[in-house]
C-alpha cells in the first residue's frame, strides 16, 4: 500500500451530502476481481448522460478540475454498502484523501485498508474549503505527519486520528502488511512445530 505521508494537490468540490457507496461506484461495475481498474466508473450515474458522453454539469467533469487529488464532500460521505469498491475507485481515480463533516463508519474504515486518508473537519471548515476550491487551481496540503489541512492563502484546520491507523498510514501498511512484518517470528514457529501438526507449507 502506497505511503500516506503529505499531499498537496488540486482540490474539486462535491458538495452534496449523504454520498452513498452506490453514486461512488454503481453496482454493475462490481464484477471485476482485481482493486485496478475502478476509477473510470467513479460518479458512473452523475459522470456520464445516458447515451455515454461526460456531463460537463457535473463538477469533477470540469476540466479546471482535471487531475484533482482531494476531494471536498458534504457529511455522511460513504454511505450505503460496505462495498469495500468505492475507496477502491477513488484511489483509481487519483484521489488520495476526502476531506468531510461526517463519514459511514464502514466507508471510512475500508478507506485505511486501501491508503485513502479520510479527513474529518467541523462544517464551516469543510463550508470555507468547498468556497475556496470553487476558484480554479485552488490546491490544499493534507498533512498526516502534522494533522493538519492548509493552503497557500491562510486556511489551516487540525484534525484527528486513532495514532495506529495514522501509523499504518504514514508506512502505507494495510493488514498484510502488518503481518509481513512478523514474518520472521511466524517462519521461526513453524520451523519449530511438530511435523504431525498442520501446516501452511506448500508441498511438492
Amino acid at each position: 500500500m502506497k505511503p500516506f505521508v503529505t499531499e498537496t494537490g488540486l482540490a474539486v468540490p462535491l458538495d452534496r451530502v449523504n454520498v452513498d457507496t452506490d453514486q461512488i461506484i454503481p453496482k454493475q461495475f462490481l464484477k471485476r476481481i482485481e482493486r485496478t481498474g475502478f476509477g473510470q466508473f467513479l460518479f458512473f450515474d452523475w459522470r456520464y448522460r445516458a447515451d455515454g458522453t461526460p456531463n460537463p454539469e457535473f463538477v469533477v467533469n470540469r476540466p479546471q478540475y482535471a487531475g484533482a487529488t482531494v476531494l471536498i464532500a458534504g457529511r455522511n460521505f460513504g454511505s450505503g454498502s460496505s462495498r469495500e469498491h468505492a475507496p477502491w475507485a477513488l484511489a483509481d481515480y487519483g484521489f488520495r484523501a476526502v476531506i468531510a463533516p461526517s463519514f459511514a463508519d464502514i466507508f471510512y474504515n475500508n478507506c485505511f485498508q486501501n491508503g485513502l486518508l479520510p479527513v474529518v473537519l467541523p462544517e464551516d471548515a469543510v463550508a470555507e474549503l468547498t468556497r475556496r476550491a470553487a476558484e480554479p487551481g485552488y490546491r490544499v496540503t493534507v498533512d498526516l505527519e502534522r494533522c493538519v489541512v492548509s493552503d497557500e492563502a491562510g486556511f489551516a484546520a487540525e484534525f484527528t486520528l486513532d495514532p495506529f491507523r495514522r501509523h499504518r498510514l504514514l508506512n502505507g501498511l494495510d493488514e498484510i502488511g502488518m503481518t509481513l512484518q512478523e514474518e520472521a517470528a511466524i517462519a521461526a514457529y513453524e520451523a519449530q512445530r511438530p511435523g504431525r501438526m498442520p501446516s501452511v507449507k506448500s508441498v511438492g
